[in-house]
């Protein structure tokens, strides 16, 4: 498909434009470094993000009505703490930590790869993260989004087909008109099953240095990319 047909990108963002990873263990590892609190906290950081899927299937599967990814990741903190048995944080300490997905960090390439694309394309999230998590990161870093769809908007959680359609519909375009860009091979083959053009980018770090899922396309998507740079220069922009 030629780029000039395209009206939007929407983007993954947790793994896709911002480093998880890395700011989960950093905002785990100062909270608690001054309590003398030390563990794992890869591991911490690991069993969190591994929480995230089974998490959002209740919801999915109807077993509980929507609530957001800010509640679903208290409760998964909440939990890793007695596993790890951690003590001795405040209300406010704990919440300032599930907080940290507020927080991250973009990868190096994202704030002038965004800024590339927003000149010529509308640029939207379409994140399983809620609006608030999102607009937070975005004034931090400089995210440079026209708008905020996903999960809470369509009050449903991808993969479902829901949430990509109802991005589309928010945007008033046509699917072909609009680019899922993503690095995870499962959320690019849900958007293209609901008609969206599909880009993958591969963010070889992102579950760590042991990374085996995601390192390379699996499908045959309209644009593959080293980053979003050179997704940028790719679209013309």
């Amino acid at each position: 498909m030629p780029a000039n047909e395209l009206k939007a990108l929407v983007f993954d963002v947790f793994g896709t434009v911002v480093d998880w990873r890395s700011g989960v263990i950093a905002a785990c590892r100062g909270l608690c470094a001054d309590r003398g609190i030390e563990r794992d906290w890869a591991a911490f950081a690991d069993a969190w993000r591994g929480l995230y899927q089974p998490s959002m299937s209740a919801v999915r599967e109807d077993r509980r009505p929507f609530v957001t990814l800010d509640r679903l990741h208290r409760e998964s903190l909440d939990q890793l703490l007695r596993e790890f048995a951690i003590e001795g944080l405040s209300e406010a300490e704990i919440d300032h930590l599930n907080r940290a997905w507020h927080r991250l960090d973009p990868w190096p390439d994202s704030v002038a790869g965004l800024s590339r694309l927003r000149r010529r394309y509308v640029l939207a999230t379409l994140s399983n993260g809620n609006v608030a998590l999102i607009v937070n990161m975005a004034k931090r870093v400089g995210l440079p989004w026209d708008a905020v769809l996903g999960a809470e908007v369509a009050r449903q959680y991808k993969p479902l087909p829901e949430v990509y359609r109802s991005g589309v519909e928010m945007l008033g375009i046509a699917a072909r008109e609009c680019l899922m860009v993503a690095a995870h091979n499962s959320d690019l083959v849900a958007a293209a099953a609901c008609g969206l053009r599909t880009a993958f980018i591969p963010r070889p770090n992102e579950h760590g240095p042991d990374q085996q899922s995601d390192l390379a396309p699996e499908g045959d998507y309209d644009w593959v990319a080293s980053d979003l740079l050179d997704l940028a220069q790719q679209l013309g922009c």
